[in-house]
């Protein structure tokens, strides 16, 4: 049974940065692509970073340049870096992992399988 399980959430000001992780058990990273959403309530869950199994990335617009994603395949833990944090950024984050090629930089959320219970991210103006 695969488990992921993200951590780093919080509450921050404007500005500020935070650092998720999101691990895993009885998942090998090196073969998995991987991406991290956000949703808010009454909004469609949002692909925010995605990264491949070479670590190659890709990003949405609104968080280019101020998150990066990255992952240790040796501790088999995914990160998500975010600095100038936003109001807007305020959301549940969630990490999603998937063995299947149509995963490759997906932001799609039917193309994963494996998902986190999420971590909630609050930043205040």
């Amino acid at each position: 049974q695969v488990q992921l399980m993200e951590s780093g959430g919080g509450s921050v000001q404007a500005g500020g940065s935070l650092r998720l992780s999101c691990a895993a058990s009885s998942f090998t990273y090196a073969r998995a692509y991987m991406t991290w959403f956000r949703h808010v309530p009454g909004k469609e869950r949002e692909g925010v970073a995605a990264i491949g199994r070479n670590g190659n990335t890709r990003y949405i617009d609104s968080v280019k340049g101020r998150f990066t994603i990255s992952k240790d395949n040796a501790k088999n833990i995914l990160y998500l870096q975010m600095n100038s944090l936003k109001p807007e950024d305020t959301a549940k984050y969630y990490c999603a992992a998937g063995e299947a090629d149509n995963a490759f930089l997906s932001m799609l959320t039917t193309d994963f399988t494996y998902w986190g219970q999420g971590t909630q991210v609050t930043v205040s103006s």
